[in-house]
């Protein structure tokens, strides 16, 4: 099983206003860039949509690393929380989960692939992780 890593980014102006979504996927010393953006959405909105398209992009099951500096995304794969909500008709203690269509598209990709979710602190020395945030930003201000 090939073995990739990825690092995503999402960025909002406003929340909710322009979004822009990022990531890197490396794999055997060769690197991919992916990006997109949206009118009008919300920073977990873009974050959860890198993760998407990342793991969409690969093109057979593969072993990965995925990064991300959002606890929303870390935390509930890595906790479960996005499992029960699922269970519980995406409903959460305090009222209903939000993000279930995007939330639905990442756990059917979780299954498909064998992945690692990691946290790294935002806007600090990884440079795959900074060149995301630019990214995404850039194309957050494609809407303003």
């Amino acid at each position: 099983m090939k073995y990739v890593e990825i690092y995503t980014d999402g960025a909002c102006s406003g929340n909710p206003g322009p979004g822009g979504w990022a990531a890197i996927l490396r794999w055997n010393g060769l690197e991919k860039e992916l990006s997109g953006g949206e009118a009008d959405t919300t920073n977990n909105r873009m974050e959860l949509t890198a993760a998407i398209q990342a793991l969409a992009a690969l093109k057979e099951p593969c072993r990965v690393t995925l990064t991300s500096d959002s606890k929303y995304l870390c935390d509930a794969v890595n906790l479960g929380w996005a499992e029960k909500w699922r269970k519980n008709g995406w409903k959460k203690k305090d009222g209903p989960a939000k993000n279930p269509d995007l939330w639905e598209r990442l756990l059917d990709l979780l299954k498909i692939h064998d992945v690692q979710i990691k946290w790294i602190k935002g806007h600090a020395d990884n440079e795959f992780n900074n060149r995301c945030d630019a990214l995404a930003v850039a194309e957050s201000r494609k809407y303003l």
